[in-house]
């Protein structure tokens, strides 16, 4: 079947969908994105999307193209389109074209896109059975990453050095050796104490959707949570550590840096998670 894309009014075959050269987004990164991931045909936690989503737009000063109303409509019909029943849902709003100049216009026609693509739930279920090998970098983005932006040049380089060195996931680490969150993921532990820990919100990490829906299962377990950052030497000692994201939820992590976390297999903690939180959407 043909893969449709929309692109700024318009569903077209994914060959077909294109962008003007002069659009801000491909010339700057002006713009922001948000991912959705789609389980049994139904995309999760879309309300915490979309309230991410329009802070993001605030935080730049881009109004979106359409309204909520709207844009529920377009994710709908471009899932029903490419026939996808679990996947990706991938949006993005730029600012739109304009002359190129760091400077943006006062008036801008802002241009929204949408695509989805499959997720093998074979695979989504076997990272969360199997495990992943993470690696540590140095934390190289700008001090906004609260903000969804579609700037992601240092996110994509931790990424590949991750890949290069047969790992999953790359957990950032800032000026004072505290790790702040993954290439593309939000970063947990369980400690020696047995405490579940992540770093708080601030500007330096991204409000993660499944980091939200964690939080209320945390209650819920009645597990200790202590929002507080963590070094890359605890997380090797940690009796358990996990990344979680949108696209595989929970992640648990076998190794880092070559030390193995625990025994070497999920924690009984991350296991419980990822499976109270799939109950939670079925």
């Amino acid at each position: 079947m043909t893969r449709i894309a929309y692109v700024d009014g318009a569903y077209l075959p994914f060959d077909q969908a294109r962008v003007h050269i002069e659009d801000r987004g491909y010339q700057f990164a002006d713009g922001i994105y948000e991912v959705f991931a789609l389980i049994d045909g139904e995309m999760l936690d879309v309300e915490a999307h979309l309230k991410r989503l329009n802070l993001s737009l605030d935080k730049i000063n881009l109004p979106s193209p359409v309204s909520t109303a709207a844009l529920l409509v377009i994710l709908k019909e471009t899932i029903r389109a490419n026939n996808v029943r679990d996947g990706l849902v991938y949006m993005q709003i730029t600012r739109g074209r304009a002359a190129r100049n760091h400077a943006y216009p006062a008036i801008t026609r802002p241009v929204l896109s949408v695509t989805v693509r499959p997720i093998n739930e074979t695979h989504r279920r076997h990272v969360g059975e199997a495990g992943i090998k993470v690696i540590s970098t140095e934390d190289q983005r700008w001090k906004r990453c609260d903000i969804k932006s579609i700037s992601l040049l240092p996110n994509v380089m931790a990424k590949q050095a991750a890949v290069e060195a047969g790992a999953q996931e790359a957990w950032m680490i800032d000026e004072q050796g505290f790790v702040t969150e993954g290439a593309s993921t939000t970063a947990w532990i369980v400690d020696e104490a047995g405490k579940l820990r992540t770093r708080p919100l601030t500007n330096d990490i991204l409000d993660g959707i499944t980091r939200q829906m964690l939080l209320s299962l945390i209650d819920e377990l009645k597990l200790e949570l202590d929002e507080t950052p963590f070094t890359i030497n605890e997380a090797y000692s940690s009796k358990e550590a996990f990344s979680t994201a949108s696209s595989l939820i929970v992640m648990p992590i076998i190794e880092i840096d070559s030390h193995k976390i625990g025994n070497g297999s999920p924690g009984q903690i991350t296991t419980q998670l990822l499976h109270n939180y799939k109950i939670s959407n079925s």
